[in-house]
């Protein structure tokens, strides 16, 4: 085989594949992802805990000094790994 011979079935190689990437991408089908929220609850008295939480989580530096805080952060540990009032502290 010379030369020429090699660089045409290189390139209808090439152009076969792209053919086939080509269909193969036009026949797929879009999957419809669905977008789920979470949706907070209206209206109410939240949580005093939360409502604490948030009120540290904007003081920022200051409230790592706020005694206050550091309560609420506990309360909200021991919540979170599900220790009794008992076994925290």
């Amino acid at each position: 085989m010379d030369g020429k011979t090699l660089a045409r079935i290189g390139a209808v190689a090439i152009v076969a594949v792209a053919i086939t990437a080509s269909v193969i991408e036009l026949t797929r089908k879009d999957e419809v992802t669905e977008i789920r929220t979470v949706s907070r609850p209206q209206g109410g008295d939240p949580e005093p805990l939360r409502v604490t939480l948030r009120h540290c989580r904007d003081m920022g530096e200051a409230a790592s000094r706020d005694a206050s805080c550091l309560k609420a952060w506990s309360e909200n540990r021991d919540r979170f790994l599900g220790a009794t009032s008992t076994e925290a502290h």
